[in-house]
């Protein structure tokens, strides 16, 4: 069971997501994420709850070494990729511009 505060603050960051889906951009998956972390663009990284903890540490070492924030998605990847608008899973996603989303600003790295 996910607490309710968990749940409102997952529901915030999926609004806040459309937004920068929208207006903002973006790339979805594992090797776009490696590759704009290694190019230094990633401002943000989102990674799903059920990502494997090999690629998870993984993308956290780069997202360090690029001094890009990371935050933890409270759903599993079905979940990103529905809150992206997509109709097919996502483990891990990266914002390189926020367009008119406040996202950079209320999320925290975990």
């Amino acid at each position: 069971m996910v607490n309710k505060k968990a749940k409102k603050a997952s529901e915030s960051l999926a609004g806040k997501l459309k937004l920068v889906i929208k207006s903002g951009k973006y790339n979805l998956g594992y090797r776009s994420t490696l590759k704009t972390l290694r190019s230094g663009k990633a401002k943000l990284v989102l990674i799903s709850k059920n990502c494997p903890p090999l690629r998870k540490s993984e993308i956290e070492y780069y997202a360090m070494l690029a001094k890009a924030r990371v935050t933890h998605f409270e759903g599993g990847n079905n979940e990103l990729g529905t809150a992206c608008g997509k109709y097919f899973r996502c483990s891990v996603m990266s914002v390189t511009d926020a367009g008119d989303s406040d996202i950079l600003h209320t999320v925290r790295g975990d």
